[in-house]
């Protein structure tokens, strides 16, 4: 989709990075979302109104792809595209308003994980009849792994943002933050932003034990020079992980969603569920053992 050339200029500033921006997205959903992102500052919405209208456009993607029938699934998949679209829009109105929340982050990365388990759920319901107890196994197998595999994929493109653009460039968060952030609000005054918060200083520590070489590297960065690093240490940073961003990017939505719509073409949506506990998690393997090696060859040689 081309935007006029008065709107490129003003379009181009709600992309993240060309690095972790992936193809589709910039073909169509950052396009699109665009649109929708004007369209919201126009009518002052906020950004977290966006969100939570793509929450329940996902949530009824789930309920459409329950039933045994072609039309009304390929309905559910066209309601999941939209609420992609209000994912890719919050972040881009987000952008051109300045108006950047850990709250507002927190709710955008759980929209995507409440849109799947609406579908995960409908999976096992339409398939418990023919498969009884295995649907579910298999479910709760899938939904883990795809929890995970977002986490990590989230994890992976911050740190490679943060060398790309500094800390103010990156939505990179370490569990001390959090913890601290979490220990300063007060339940009785701002009771959602507490539980938020608490659920996601989990969210980081798990990205940390999972990942302990990184985890050192960023905490001697910390501790080094304020956390100022050379311009030269992060082009290397930079060279190194570069072309590892192609397959984090696989592990977010978009190869996730073709293979769910691939899946119910053939009226066969536990293939996607299988999908997520194999091919997915292979791949998450591959993402986690080389970013170690990375961090771990880098911090002995350059810090």
């Amino acid at each position: 989709m081309k935007l006029p050339k008065q709107l490129q200029e003003r379009y181009l500033s709600t992309l993240k990075h060309a690095d972790t921006e992936e193809t589709i997205d910039l073909w169509f959903y950052r396009p699109v979302g665009f649109m929708v992102a004007l369209l919201g500052e126009k009518l002052h919405w906020t950004p977290n109104a966006i969100t939570i209208f793509g929450i329940f456009l996902g949530i009824g993607s789930g309920l459409l792809i329950y039933p045994s029938d072609i039309f009304l699934n390929l309905l559910g998949m066209l309601l999941l595209v939209m609420a992609d679209v209000c994912d890719s829009a919050d972040g881009q109105l987000a952008r051109m308003t300045k108006s950047y929340s850990r709250l507002g982050r927190i709710l955008d990365g759980i929209s995507s994980d409440i849109w799947f388990a609406s579908i995960y759920i409908c999976i096992a319901l339409r398939f418990t009849p023919e498969w009884g107890l295995r649907i579910w196994i298999l479910t709760v197998a899938a939904a883990g792994c795809h929890a995970l595999q977002a986490a990590m994929s989230d994890h992976y493109r911050q740190f490679h943002l943060f060398f790309v653009n500094g800390k103010n460039g990156s939505e990179l968060d370490t569990s001390r933050e959090v913890s601290e952030e979490y220990n300063s609000i007060s339940f009785s005054k701002e009771p959602a932003r507490k539980v938020f918060i608490f659920f996601y200083r989990y969210y980081t520590m798990l990205q940390e034990i999972l990942n302990p070489q990184m985890t050192s590297l960023r905490e001697r960065i910390r501790t080094r020079d304020n956390g100022n690093v050379s311009r030269e240490f992060c082009e290397e940073m930079r060279r190194a992980t570069l072309p590892l961003m192609k397959w984090t990017n696989v592990l977010t939505y978009n190869w996730r969603a073709i293979t769910l719509f691939v899946s119910i073409l053939i009226q066969r949506p536990w293939v996607y569920l299988a999908c997520e506990v194999t091919v997915f998690n292979i791949l998450l393997v591959y993402m986690l053992v080389s970013h170690e090696r990375i961090c771990k060859s880098i911090k002995n040689n350059n810090i």
